[in-house]
């Protein structure tokens, strides 16, 4: 029997687990831009799942940005920034996010996964400790993993064990990392607590900001521009993926840090460039968030719509942020409520272990800007139609 062989019957065995206990998952491409309506197999359906928070994935400015840069740079950049992959739009693009971010220095990274399982172990190693929240999202996880750090896991938004955590454990370095806005969850970290913990203590902190940034904060700069909290958060990671509309994240921190990285983080060092025209588009995307305050009211506005529509089903919501999770316990529940919310066309997906806990499986509804009253309207009476309700 061939290696491959091999290989394949171990996939077939580890795939008819998975289908036995509803975990299997399955791709769908989409035949549309992304939006708040999309094709998907063959069907039109308003769109609840995407991070779009702000409908800038396809917007024509941003698009036409894009299409600039590819003239002038091409598609493609050939090598890490380190080799010849660095060009100009990579420097004004951190130029342009460390005035949004009012912070010394940014550094960009092709992924929240890549800056989040990178900037930790360059900053912390085996005779230093990480504090992380229970519900922080995987890339922060192994990140923490990969450290070699000694990981503290604090109980999710637990600021007394999170203290007493920091008061009890030996280390060199402490470094404190929390999500701002929980992905899963769509609730918020108790950051200025937080921030409180780590000055008594002598810990660094690191927030992950990528379902904050855009929706949250007098300039969308997240919950950190919120609270007023720029000066005294170490780092602060955020996406150009999710309200930006476009590809790649970044890190706001102190000259110091962002010089450390370009060293020692190796998803920088060993990656391929960031192409230059997704760099253009995110120039152009955090132009309009800075620009267009209107683009996160709408947001809001469909956030309290969607949260006051929910209440009046029964079901507990609080307008923190773009995320409402119906939590519905197991994946077989949430799976087949995702397929009767779809045939009334609303596409919204079904939520299992292991992105959530056991028992914790749901439906996780994403509101945009680009969402219009009767798209809101349409989800929250295909939910009483179909009598969905909390585990």
């Amino acid at each position: 029997m061939s290696d491959e062989a091999v290989a394949a019957a171990w996939a077939r065995e580890d795939l008819e687990a998975l289908s036995e206990r509803g975990l299997r998952r399955y791709l769908e491409p989409l035949d549309s831009p992304q939006g708040p309506v999309v094709r998907v197999g063959g069907e039109t359906l308003v769109n609840f799942s995407s991070n779009d928070y702000l409908g800038l994935a396809a917007s024509p400015t941003v698009r036409a940005a894009a299409l600039a840069a590819v003239e002038r740079y091409g598609v493609g950049t050939g090598a890490s920034r380190l080799v010849v992959g660095d060009t100009a739009a990579h420097h004004r693009l951190e130029t342009r996010l460390a005035a949004f971010e009012r912070a010394e220095a940014v550094r960009l990274f092709n992924s929240g996964y890549a800056a989040n399982t990178g900037i930790i172990p360059a900053l912390v190693g085996p005779e230093d400790a990480v504090f992380s929240d229970a519900l922080n999202h995987a890339s922060l996880v192994d990140g923490c993993r990969l450290s070699r750090a000694r990981v503290c896991v604090y109980p999710h938004a637990d600021v007394e064990a999170l203290e007493r955590a920091l008061a009890e454990t030996p280390a060199r370095r402490k470094l404190v990392v929390t999500d701002t806005v929980f992905s899963m969850d769509g609730d918020v970290a108790p950051l200025r607590d937080i921030v409180a913990a780590c000055r008594a203590h002598g810990a660094a902190l690191m927030v992950d900001e990528a379902h904050a940034t855009g929706v949250l904060g007098a300039r969308g700069a997240g919950l950190c521009d919120e609270l007023g909290l720029e000066n005294e958060v170490d780092l602060r990671m955020g996406t150009l993926s999710k309200a930006l509309g476009v590809m790649g994240a970044y890190v706001a921190t102190s000259r110091e840090v962002a010089d450390l990285l370009v060293s020692r983080a190796r998803p920088f060092v060993f990656s391929t460039a960031l192409p230059a025209h997704l760099c253009a588009a995110s120039e152009a995307a955090v132009d309009a968030v800075e620009g267009d305050p209107d683009l996160r009211e709408r947001l809001w506005r469909n956030i309290r719509r969607f949260a006051d529509g929910l209440r009046g089903l029964g079901v507990r919501a609080e307008p923190r942020s773009a995320v409402f999770p119906i939590i519905l316990g197991e994946p077989e529940r949430a799976l087949d409520a995702a397929r009767r919310l779809r045939e009334v066309g609303v596409l919204v997906k079904a939520i299992r272990p292991p992105t959530v806990p056991e028992g914790t499986s749901r439906l996780r509804f994403c509101l945009s800007a680009s969402h219009t009253v009767g798209h809101v309207d349409l989800a929250l009476e295909a939910l009483r139609t179909v009598g969905v309700r909390r585990g």
